[in-house]
């Protein structure tokens, strides 16, 4: 993916998957690559239309949640870009968990019952519903894998105040309680999900993306309670499946591990597995699209100069 030089740019920063451009101080444009990663590396090879899916199902969820609070987002002029405005960030990861799973549930097992000063009853079982959603923040880390963190610490690091903790726990939780609204109409179960916040002058808003398969884990509901009483494996629909592949690989991006070979037909299946995500979470056909960089660069800054109008 071309690495653009936009009119008044004032910064770049190429994330795992995102190239991010900040424009005049004011306008954030994030370009969606085909990159995927998983334990904190980026693999080896692109995944086709990965890029579009992300940015088209998060845009979609974004505009299904303005009610709830403020977001970033003014504009998507291409398939896997989205234009906002600029926020300056809390260094917190807003993680919401509606069912024991994935870490929670590694820390369920080795005998915790408290994750991030959420906690977490007796008695649970593997993919459980709790009986409320928790949130279990973790921080924000420039590099390397994020770290749990309690809304105490939060408060006495300075990374927001009690006020502010107050309306992201609000404002976390309404947003996952919609998004569970919106997956169950798909047939879908929203488990765990996660939410980044920023502020613009004294105003919280919502950033970066909501309800990916990069951001978060679905099951299907359908066979649920069925697979729970005989402790089979729920189906989902994340990409826990490509951690998966990497574990049995004998990778999990520790050091000295070597990430193992992609080939042609696993890099299509992982392709196909977005792509289905997509249709199944916004419930419509994925209309595949590639733009050139020409064509990139020439929507952004049409968007652009029309947003400084």
């Amino acid at each position: 993916m071309a690495v653009f030089s936009f009119p008044n740019q004032t910064a770049f920063y190429k994330g795992k998957v995102r190239d991010v451009y900040s424009i005049a101080n004011q306008w954030l444009v994030m370009v969606a690559s085909d990159r995927i990663s998983a334990f904190d590396v980026i693999l080896p090879r692109p995944i086709p239309y990965k890029g579009q899916v992300l940015n088209q199902i998060a845009a979609y969820m974004l505009n299904a949640t303005r009610d709830i609070c403020p977001n970033w987002l003014v504009d998507v002029p291409a398939p896997t870009v989205s234009i906002g405005q600029k926020c300056k960030p809390f260094k917190i990861e807003m993680v919401v968990r509606g069912n024991l799973t994935g870490h929670a549930w590694r820390t369920y097992t080795s005998g915790k019952r408290d994750l991030c000063g959420a906690s977490m009853p007796d008695g649970m079982q593997e993919n459980d519903y709790f009986p409320s959603p928790i949130i279990t923040p973790s921080t924000k880390a420039a590099e390397g894998h994020d770290e749990d963190i309690s809304p105490e610490e939060i408060i006495k690091t300075g990374l927001a105040t009690p006020g502010e903790w107050e309306i992201l726990s609000e404002y976390a939780l309404r947003l996952f309680e919609r998004g569970k609204k919106i997956a169950a109409k798909q047939g879908l179960i929203l488990v765990d999900t996660k939410y980044e916040f920023g502020k613009i002058g004294d105003s919280i808003y919502l950033m970066d993306e909501i309800h990916t398969p990069d951001s978060s884990r679905y099951f299907y509901a359908d066979g649920f309670e069925e697979r729970q009483a005989k402790y089979e494996r729920q189906k989902q629909l994340s990409k826990e499946f490509v951690r998966e592949w990497l574990i049995a690989n004998n990778f999990m991006g520790k050091q000295g591990q070597t990430v193992p070979e992609m080939s042609d037909e696993w890099v299509n299946t992982i392709s196909k597995r977005y792509i289905e995500l997509y249709e199944k979470v916004i419930g419509a056909a994925f209309i595949p699209e590639k733009l050139t960089d020409e064509e990139i660069y020439t929507r952004v800054v049409s968007s652009i100069t029309a947003l400084n109008k």
